[in-house]
């Protein structure tokens, strides 16, 4: 089965993670072949070449300019001329929209996966329920539910397959990762890796961390770079905050990484204090992977992914109640280790890569089927 997956690729951040993850996986799901149409070269692109997955550049599309737009329909009809793909999926609104047209044209099964929560008012969602596809993919039960805001197909709730890595020791990856930062190994580690948004709670940790100033041994990782402009207005006034709070000497801003998952294995605590919900969170899983106790808001898909097995939710922006749990964790190895076990195992429960791709694969073959006899 050969899939075509259409996206932007301008950011990196939860989609793309799981595009380069289908790339990475692909030896898992044999039956399925994936490949990749982006308009704009960046990480994305790059990475998936890495893995040499199949890259198919439409080129930079501005939805407001046609000749763009056609520009892009044309190199899309090329690409579906030459490739014999069985079914297409679309990962945003932006993307649906533009290009569902040609999708249709060639009589070819169409699958929204569905990552933001829709609202069905935004222009650009408007737009996109005038081509609805023959399945909508939610990424979190939480998700699925705003589905019908933008379209009444049929929708399946499936979670992201999350690769555990395959570290031969994770102690001297641990070690390793530690030298490089100057961290002590006897430093506990809270870390966040997130794009720059305010909703991902940057801001409401460092407030909680201020609390914690007279407790020793502890230092924040703060992991994630500046995409967009308004990004690093945001950044700045997180270091201005870190300052203000008398905490900036605990505070390491290590930007954009693509060695996430080491720094995890690094780490002793992970803690994203969303303001708003999150939609899946993918960083959520892979600090599980990695052994840490999860901290975040009882809000969104947070709820499908963090229990008592292997995290502690709080309220949304209650900064004591935040900071009880970090000082609690801080100070208590033997809870942190038996979060550790509980979230490995929840991790692989809610995302394990083979389980998820033959889910994934069931579902696109009902699609294919029942366009074959419509």
């Amino acid at each position: 089965m050969k899939v075509l997956h259409i996206y932007a690729g301008n950011l990196f951040g939860g989609i793309e993670t799981l595009l380069v993850t289908l790339a990475k996986t692909q030896h898992l799901c044999p039956q399925m072949e994936h490949s990749f149409a982006l308009c704009f070269e960046g990480r994305l692109a790059n990475e998936l070449r890495s893995l040499n997955a199949r890259v198919n550049m439409l080129g930079n599309v501005r939805i407001s300019r046609l000749w763009m737009v056609w520009r892009a329909w044309g190199r899309l009809q090329q690409i579906l001329d030459k490739e014999k793909f069985k079914i297409v999926i679309c990962h945003t609104c932006w993307a649906q929209t533009i290009f569902a047209p040609v999708v249709r044209a060639n009589n070819l099964p169409l699958v929204f996966w569905c990552h933001d929560v829709p609202n069905g008012k935004h222009p650009l969602e408007q737009l996109a329920k005038f081509m609805p596809p023959n399945l909508v993919i939610a990424n979190s039960r939480y998700t699925q539910t705003s589905v019908p805001k933008l379209y009444q197909t049929h929708s399946e709730t499936l979670l992201c397959p999350v690769v555990c890595p395959e570290f031969t020791d994770w102690k001297l990856v641990r070690q390793a990762v530690r030298c490089e930062q100057s961290t002590p190994e006897q430093a506990i580690v809270i870390v966040q890796s997130s794009r720059l948004a305010r909703l991902k709670g940057q801001s409401v940790l460092l407030s909680a961390l201020a609390k914690l100033r007279q407790i020793p041994n502890w230092i924040c990782w703060l992991v994630g770079g500046v995409q967009q402009s308004c990004e690093s207005d945001y950044l700045a006034e997180l270091k201005l905050q870190a300052q203000e709070l008398g905490i900036i000497e605990r505070v390491v801003f290590l930007g954009q990484r693509s060695d996430v998952s080491y720094l995890l294995a690094a780490a002793d605590i992970y803690c994203q204090p969303n303001t708003g919900p999150e939609t899946f969170g993918i960083s959520f899983i892979e600090a599980l992977y990695a052994g840490l106790p999860v901290v975040t808001t009882e809000l969104g898909a947070a709820k499908e992914i963090v229990d008592n097995s292997c995290g502690y939710l709080v309220p949304a922006n209650d900064i004591d109640a935040l900071s009880q749990v970090l000082t609690m964790l801080i100070t208590s190895p033997e809870t942190r280790a038996t979060l550790a076990l509980g979230g490995k195992a929840r991790a692989e429960h809610l995302c394990n890569p083979i389980n998820q791709l033959n889910q994934l694969y069931q579902l696109l073959s009902q699609v294919i089927e029942k366009k074959a006899f419509a």
